[in-house]
């Protein structure tokens, strides 16, 4: 029959293989364990294909899923076929997650996204990469455990819009916060270990990253080190400039006294 196909499991039990062809594109629409629900994926494909049925008439008990409907939708109305569910517009493109979860992306990253389906875990967006998961965020400099308003905002509130210039980065190093409050603005760096460590103010986020560097470098010595805590990365800084900076740092007192009650004899 037209757009299905039977096929054998490893068992010996049959099921059912439902595929369109649309301008010159095979696609497929998944498999089920009868020939009538099989129908029913090629005949719904058929009514999204050559009708002007939108997402929003999609209904829950559709025969295909809601991201197959933006796969065929997007290749009806723009003409390219992405396997993840992605809708051109002129600018930009949507990437849909679920109906009430869209999120908006640049044209730059569209090769991407394509490629990398989007997943959800604890809130937090992910994508496999090379056989690892790779935070969302971090391709656009936000560092993990960044703070949302302190670290980094989104221009036009709206925080499922991930296009570049809708992006603002406001602390890029671990450690640090900018204290917008004073003038001239200065650099306040800060780290975690038995309780919160205030290491000073500076007049350059550079300089504040670099203490954080010192205090980590300091709790490593000790076993004090969380896991998982990483040193920042000084991009457009020589490696003479920053031990300069480095060896001019002073630590506070009640720090460097905690460094030395719990350094190895």
């Amino acid at each position: 029959m037209n757009g299905i196909f039977s096929a054998v499991k490893k068992d010996g039990s049959v099921y059912y293989r439902a595929s369109i062809t649309y301008k010159n594109k095979h696609i497929s629409l998944g498999s089920k364990d009868s020939e009538p629900q099989a129908r029913r994926l090629y005949n719904e494909a058929g009514r999204i294909l050559h009708s002007g049925l939108s997402l929003d008439d999609y209904i829950i008990t559709s025969a295909l899923s809601f991201q197959t409907w933006v796969v065929l939708i997007n290749y009806r109305d723009n003409g390219v076929y992405f396997k993840n569910p992605i809708y051109l517009k002129k600018n930009f493109f949507l990437y849909y997650i679920s109906e009430s979860l869209v999120l908006k992306f640049d044209k730059d990253d569209l090769f991407y996204y394509s490629e990398h389906a989007i997943q959800v875990r604890g809130g937090h967006f992910f994508c496999e990469d090379y056989g690892s998961q790779v935070n969302l965020k971090s391709r656009y400099g936000i560092r993990p455990f960044a703070v949302e308003g302190r670290d980094y905002r989104f221009l036009n509130g709206d925080n499922s819009d991930f296009r570049y210039e809708n992006i603002e980065i406001i602390n890029p190093y671990y450690g640090v916060e900018k204290d917008e409050k004073k003038f001239p603005v200065s650099y306040r760096a800060k780290i975690n270990v038995k309780g919160r460590y205030s290491l000073g103010s500076f007049a350059d986020a550079e300089t504040a990253a670099i203490a954080v560097n010192k205090a980590i470098d300091l709790l490593s010595r000790t076993g004090l080190r969380k896991k998982g805590t990483r040193s920042n990365f000084i991009e457009n800084l020589s490696a003479s400039r920053y031990a300069d900076i480095y060896s001019s740092i002073e630590l506070p007192k009640n720090f460097m006294e905690l460094i030395a009650a719990h350094l190895p004899e």
